[in-house]
């Protein structure tokens, strides 16, 4: 079995630093854009065959060192009793905005509610067949409750920072119940199949470090605490928190991993070097040449060899926008070996 990512996030000896990329199975490869030819994105998650067979398209084509599972944060939302479309962003209705509103929400059965999502995965274990490892993953609780408050992406976030300062009972009774979701379906999924786990925090940027610490990263724990019972490598991912490090330190996961923003030396050092980092290239370097490609992609590498491990990625999703053959030259620097200092 290919097992250099499942190495490195457990800060075992490896060869050479792995390389995926989030967002890899998508609209940049020609592949995916004729399996969407015939199924809109709702069909493609709620299809384990469509599913599976998009998420093998890049580790196909490129080789990477690990298998992202295809799907989206917000699938649990629909268990619980909202609505979930994309036109083309997502959109949950009825928005959640008062006590009875949380109160409503159901805490589902995973297994029992998105079947799709746990056949996919067992489909993709048996035709990765050990070439690499499947990465699981949900939303953290804070992100899941911003998306269930505001209805869809937003700017402002001033439905939900409302009520986190105006009703702040009600937040925790949310961030409760999507604690116990999240869970509970990510624990599915390792049970599944999943031999890795990362949790998406895409909103926890727009929270200060103080209400970072009351609404966020208690019920990051609670997920954390319980998938570690499971045994497999956890991942947390925070978009636009260079903030917060000092905070994400108690997340509980392996690997934290990192925007482009900041340097990844100095993020390990302000994570007192406790974590294997994982990124952290702009997505839109891939927009530039293979010269500029491979000298950043060196430059991300130097740095991730001043923490205790390093996972090659993107310091966000891949853009749609992307050449193929400038992911090829990506690969092809992260995987040249570094040049030898000077003696």
């Amino acid at each position: 079995m290919s097992d250099l990512f499942l190495r490195a996030c457990r800060r075992q000896p490896v060869e050479r630093v792995p390389i995926w990329i989030m967002r890899q199975a998508g609209r940049y490869l020609a592949e995916y854009r004729k399996v969407r030819e015939k199924a809109g994105f709702s069909t493609l998650l709620k299809t384990p065959e469509l599913a599976a067979e998009v998420t093998l398209q890049p580790v196909i084509r490129f080789g990477l060192d690990a298998a992202i599972l295809f799907s989206d944060i917000l699938v649990p939302v629909e268990p619980m009793g909202v609505s979930l479309t994309f036109s083309p962003g997502p959109v949950l209705e009825p928005a959640v905005r008062s006590r009875a509103d949380v109160e409503r929400l159901r805490v589902p059965e995973p297994e029992e509610t998105v079947p799709f999502v746990y056949e996919s995965i067992r489909i993709l274990r048996r035709e990765l067949a050990g070439r690499a490892p499947l990465i699981g993953f949900g939303a953290a609780p804070f992100t899941l409750a911003a998306y269930l408050v505001e209805g869809k992406g937003t700017r402002d976030f001033e439905h939900v920072k409302g009520m986190l300062y105006g009703d702040p009972a009600t937040a925790h009774l949310l961030l409760d119940k999507a604690a116990t979701t999240l869970s509970r379906y990510l624990r599915a999924q390792v049970r599944a199949g999943a031999q890795a786990i990362q949790i998406f925090d895409s909103w926890a940027g727009v929270l200060s470090r103080k209400a970072y610490r009351e609404f966020a990263l208690p019920y990051l724990q609670r997920v954390t605490e319980a998938l570690r019972a499971e045994g497999v490598p956890l991942i947390y991912f925070a978009l636009d928190a260079s903030h917060l490090l000092e905070e994400i330190r108690a997340c509980g996961t392996d690997v934290v991993g990192l925007d482009w923003r900041l340097p990844l030396s100095e993020a390990s050092s302000r994570l007192e070097h406790r974590f294997v980092l994982q990124g952290n290239l702009d997505p839109c370097v891939l927009l530039s040449i293979p010269e500029a490609i491979s000298r950043e992609a060196r430059m991300v590498l130097a740095e991730g060899a001043r923490a205790p491990g390093h996972i090659f990625n993107l310091g966000h999703g891949i853009l749609p926008s992307t050449p193929v053959a400038h992911v090829e030259a990506l690969i092809d620097a992260v995987r040249r070996p570094l040049p030898q200092e000077a003696s």
